[in-house]
This record gives structure tokens, C-alpha cells and sequence, in this order.
């Protein structure tokens, strides 16, 4: 991740994981910071287009911003930044 939050559309807050989520990327060999900064650039992953414009808005005026993840044929990773960006989540689809 960058040092200069400019490049980025908003912030993340605390960044908490769950250890499930972190056992599944670090078995793909996938880096959790190469996933937060696809989300915090705009880059929603796997949404529908209605999910996403809801996250364009919610960039704007504010509220919750979730992206989607595939990261491996059979698992999907989902990362939610509060509407207050005090906290980003990443997760398990079945944790939520």
C-alpha cells in the first residue's frame, strides 16, 4: 500500500480480517494489500451493476462500500469499509 492516501478514493479505517479469510489468501498466495487497494481504487471485483453504482454513490455521499472478490475457483473473498470509513472487514461470504 501507497504512504500518500491521494491516489485513493477513500479511506480504509482500522483494516480487521478474519482468520478464515487470511488462511484462504494466504493458501492462494494472494497478498491482502493487492485486495485492498483493487477496492479503494474502485475497482469493486465480482458486483452487479446496481451493487456498483451503490458503491459509486456511496464513495460521494457516503455509506457502506462492498467489494467481491473470487479467489480461488471455489472461494470468494468480500471487503466492507463502514459508511464511516472508521473500519474495513475482510471476510468469508459465509461470516457475514
Amino acid at each position: 500500500m501507497s504512504s500518500s492516501d491521494d491516489q485513493w478514493l477513500f479511506p480504509l479505517g482500522q483494516i480487521v480480517a478474519t482468520p478464515r479469510a487470511l488462511h484462504i489468501l494466504r493458501i492462494q498466495k494472494i497478498p491482502l494489500a493487492r485486495l485492498l487497494d483493487r477496492h479503494r481504487s474502485g475497482d469493486w471485483g465480482i458486483l452487479p451493476i446496481p451493487d456498483a453504482a451503490a458503491n459509486e454513490a456511496s464513495v460521494k455521499k457516503g455509506g457502506m462500500i462492498l467489494s467481491r472478490y473470487r479467489v480461488s475457483p471455489m472461494e470468494m473473498v468480500w471487503i466492507i469499509t463502514e459508511a464511516d470509513r472508521s473500519t474495513t472487514a475482510v471476510l468469508l461470504p459465509a461470516e457475514y
